[in-house]
């Protein structure tokens, strides 16, 4: 795949696509207005169209779970819909027990019957994301160009193209399992110990 081709691969995954302040109401929700807003705003991002977002049964065991603070009257409030975005967010890398332990303060202080800023905390998340966003799309066009040398140095003649894709392929599993590991590392010893 080409380096241009392969940029507007990166680009048509729409991982800008995160669900801002503004798009969650500031009433609280049913569970059916939830699983519509996720779907809705998350139906690009995808990968297959069998796929949901978020359905009851995830948000009745993020509740069962304590991912999030107790439910009142069967509705959902702002700060329910940020958790649940965190989590949707999180879940491509975390198992949910680490998710629930990086979300465990947040939660408890809710649940004491006190504040969190977490409209704070997700701002900055959104923040930081956009900022992810423009240095992943650096780095494959980067690794793009580098596996090309690599294979024009190698004087790779059979199979280049399948060769190419197979270590871009490669190259992005091993950072994702990089970032992962060091994101566990980090829960097992900071969060786990909150």
């Amino acid at each position: 795949m080409d380096k241009n081709e392969l940029m507007e691969k990166f680009r048509e995954l729409n991982l800008q696509n995160q669900l801002t302040l503004d798009e969650m109401p500031e009433i609280d929700l049913y569970m059916d207005q939830v699983t519509q807003l996720f779907d809705s705003k998350f139906n690009d991002s995808k990968r297959t169209e069998e796929d949901k977002a978020l359905t009851k049964t995830m948000v009745n065991n993020y509740a069962k779970g304590k991912l999030l603070m107790s439910i009142k009257n069967k509705k959902y409030s702002k700060e329910h819909l940020i958790l649940m975005s965190l989590i949707y967010n999180l879940k491509g890398g975390l198992s949910i027990g680490d998710i629930k332990s990086s979300l465990n303060k947040i939660v408890a202080t809710f649940e004491n019957g006190e504040e969190y800023p977490i409209r704070e905390l997700y701002s900055l998340y959104l923040e930081q994301h956009n900022e992810d966003l423009n240095y992943v799309e650096k780095t494959i066009e980067e690794k793009s160009n580098n596996i090309e040398k690599m294979m024009l140095n190698e004087n790779i003649q059979v199979d280049q193209e399948f060769q190419e894709n197979f270590l871009l392929l490669s190259s992005f599993i091993n950072m994702s399992n990089m970032y992962r590991r060091m994101g566990e590392k980090l829960i097992d010893e900071y969060f786990n110990k909150l």
